[in-house]
């Protein structure tokens, strides 16, 4: 912020972040290098577990950068510049290990967990039947105060064919049977699975940087960019997960497989967490929301988020609006059999009054 004088700081509006170092106004600093430093920190921080390859090469674009971007810097502001920025991640890590999911990578599916029985109630799910995914999570301090605020329940579990239940997974069920190509293609596209496409939020921040790509961005730009969706996707899993594990709903396989078909089996694997809401819905929906406030309700873009796999058909898709792009990210978990309706919708609507949380920052002079 000190090299953004159109901008305030987040510092003292984002849950207790109080201080922050400050940059020494009588003294000159080369904002691209403060940035390269904080950036090249943060990543060590918080993968500290990374293989030493991938650590070599954080060490290795941090060293690349600064021969691209501090030609004719003189060394006593360059110096100034690593420190400050180095200075900057550390505050923020130790910020991050109050937050409550501090190294959460550690404990994923923690054995402490013992998750509700009865009926309508969440169960592991085939083929891999795992133990529930950060049961806790919906726990942790959102970013933005008061942006985790609650959601209707979903619709009571129910059997007889005329309930609401039992139709939202029946249009599951049919839709599975009846799959155009189109519609298995954007369940794929969105899948968005660890460890082989990314991850949801991976694709969001996949689709921030190709769209400052396309911007031709400002670092400024890029740094409020960042924040802004980093920040409204954290809280969207966090108020996501609160919900799955306050609901504990059980997903469409295992109401199908009691109740309509004992063999079937979705398009895409069901992940290891309860139903209600979608995750994806969430995240994605906060996403556009956030990213419609600082480049449009009309911006049309292309997302080549998957265009080298060779797994997938993960040809490039295009979208009128970020919302256009939420929606389709919503409906793909309908399609690959993992979400009921109410799930998606819900997601949906709470994911957009996330980013709206976000959005009310005030960080423009």
């Amino acid at each position: 912020v000190p090299g953004m004088p159109l901008h305030h700081s987040m510092e003292g509006q984002l849950s207790q972040l109080a201080t922050l170092p400050e940059a020494d106004p009588r003294q000159p600093y080369h904002w691209p290098t403060a940035a390269n430093a904080a950036m090249a920190e943060i990543a060590q921080l918080f993968y500290a577990n990374m293989p030493q390859a991938a650590y070599s090469q954080v060490i290795d674009l941090e060293v690349t950068l600064r021969f691209e971007i501090e030609q004719g810097i003189d060394g006593e502001t360059l110096l100034r510049s690593r420190e400050f920025g180095k200075a900057i991640a550390d505050a923020v890590y130790e910020w991050s290990k109050t937050d409550g999911g501090h190294q959460g990578y550690l404990t994923n599916f923690p054995q402490s967990y013992t998750a509700p029985t009865g009926s309508g109630f969440w169960k592991p799910t085939p083929p891999a039947f795992q133990r529930a995914l950060q049961p806790y999570w919906g726990g942790n301090r959102a970013f933005v105060p008061g942006a985790i605020a609650g959601t209707q329940p979903p619709p009571p579990y129910a059997t007889e064919t005329n309930s609401v239940f039992y139709q939202q997974a029946m249009e599951v069920y049919q839709t599975d049977q009846n799959l155009t190509p189109e519609q298995e293609r954007i369940a794929k596209f969105w899948s968005d699975d660890p460890g082989v496409g990314g991850t949801p939020p991976g694709h969001s921040i996949s689709i921030a940087t190709q769209v400052l790509q396309n911007e031709q961005a400002s670092l400024a730009l890029a740094a409020e960019t960042y924040a802004k969706v980093g920040i409204a996707v954290a809280d969207a899993f966090i108020s996501c997960w609160k919900c799955k594990y306050d609901f504990n709903l059980m997903r469409p396989v295992t109401y199908i497989r009691e109740q309509i078909d004992p063999n079937w089996l979705p398009l895409l694997n069901t992940p290891p967490f309860p139903e209600y809401t979608s995750g994806h819905s969430v995240q994605s929906s906060a996403t556009a929301a956030v990213l419609t406030n600082l480049f449009g309700a009309q911006y049309a873009f292309t997302d080549y988020t998957h265009e080298l796999r060779v797994d997938i058909d993960g040809s490039p898709r295009s979208y009128n609006s970020f919302i256009d792009m939420a929606a389709e990210a919503a409906v793909s978990r309908l399609y690959g059999g993992i979400h009921f309706r109410d799930g998606i919708d819900s997601g949906v609507a709470q994911g957009i009054k996330i980013g709206e949380a976000v959005n009310s920052l005030a960080i423009h002079k």
